[in-house]
């Protein structure tokens, strides 16, 4: 088959509209109405392919894997073999490494046009590619299933060896529209009464801490800009999803909500933990329109599997046998309130 090239794929059904590339699986835009019916887009990102390509996004709404978040020193030991991977992010591998999934061209499996418009990637990671073991088989599906929600099945399957997996979404969000400043007058509630609290490099220490009492407590909706200058550059911190109702099998992650447009979203999911992350590394990036992004100027609600799992008992296993399939679904249901 030939190789595909980086493109843009729409899913429309009237009422919001994705772009969407093969290249890492990447959201471009994504246009949602607010209170009185007009469309804006919520997310941050290029006009064209070129930059993502050219390595100007820092992960502007692509998926990340083969693990996504922080590996300790790039190194874990599985069934007594070592393993080493690309050290990208200060002393640790982030993300997958130099090339993680966000930096390939995913094959398009089916793109269908119906009133619950979706598109079907896949990708196959070979043995040892950025240190991983085993051949994997990857896919990622987007669909609006409804006219104001977006779902992302995610799958992978390991071939010969067993290996970590943990996909995340990495899309920066500003329900005020991606060119509207930053996000601190957002509210959220984050269904967590636990963070797993990170060493000065951002690897967990292993604790899992309860956040009642400190500037991490969002159980009860909250201004994100209320006690951000209390933990340093910003929040970058996996939440314990612990305390969320459940809905077909998916726990409620975050309710985020923008005062001005009324938009409102609900994550759900079913992975363990999220990353909740407010750009404290965007600075003057140029994006779409000409629109400057600089800190905080979107907020990423990465669902996942915990930091440094693979090198800690204590957390949730991410390591999948052959035989058997890693799952992880998404569910971004947008309203206004």
């Amino acid at each position: 088959m030939a190789e595909q090239k980086p493109q843009l794929f729409e899913l429309n059904n009237g009422t919001m509209k994705v772009l969407v590339s093969n290249y890492g699986c990447t959201i471009t835009s994504l246009f949602v109405p607010d209170k009185d019916g007009k469309l804006d887009d919520i997310v941050l990102g290029f006009d064209t392919l070129d930059p993502y390509l050219n390595g100007k996004a820092p992960y502007f709404g692509c998926i990340v894997g083969r693990v996504a978040n922080r590996i300790k020193e790039g190194k874990f030991t599985l069934n007594g073999t070592e393993y080493s991977l690309p050290i990208n992010n200060g002393p640790n591998s982030l993300h997958g490494g130099l090339k993680g999934f966000d930096k390939v061209v995913w094959e398009v499996v089916e793109h269908k046009q119906d009133n619950n418009p979706s598109i079907t990637f896949k990708y196959h990671s070979r043995d040892g590619e950025e240190g991983y073991p085993g051949d994997l088989t990857v896919t990622a599906t987007y669909t609006l299933t409804s006219k104001t929600t977006l779902t992302l099945n995610m799958e992978a399957i390991p071939e010969n060896k067993p290996t970590p997996v943990s996909l995340a979404q990495h899309t920066y969000f500003n329900l005020s529209g991606h060119n509207s400043g930053d996000i601190l007058n957002h509210t959220a509630q984050i269904f967590a009464k636990h963070i797993t609290p990170v060493d000065e490099t951002q690897i967990p220490t292993g604790e899992i801490k309860p956040v009642a009492q400190t500037p991490f407590d969002f159980t009860t909706e909250k201004r994100i800009g209320d006690k951000i200058k209390e933990v340093g550059l910003g929040y970058d911190h996996n939440y314990v999803l612990d305390c969320g109702e459940e809905k077909l099998g998916l726990k409620r992650a975050v309710k985020l909500k923008d005062p001005v447009s009324s938009r409102v979203l609900n994550l759900w999911t079913d992975a363990p933990g999220m990353q909740f992350y407010t750009a404290n590394y965007v600075d003057g990036i140029v994006g779409k329109g000409g629109a400057v992004y600089r800190k905080h100027g979107g907020v990423c609600l990465e669902t996942q599997g915990f930091p440094d799992a693979v090198n800690r008992e204590n957390f949730p296993a991410i390591v999948v046998q052959p035989g058997g399939k890693y799952r992880h679904s998404m569910v971004y249901e947008f309203s206004v309130e």
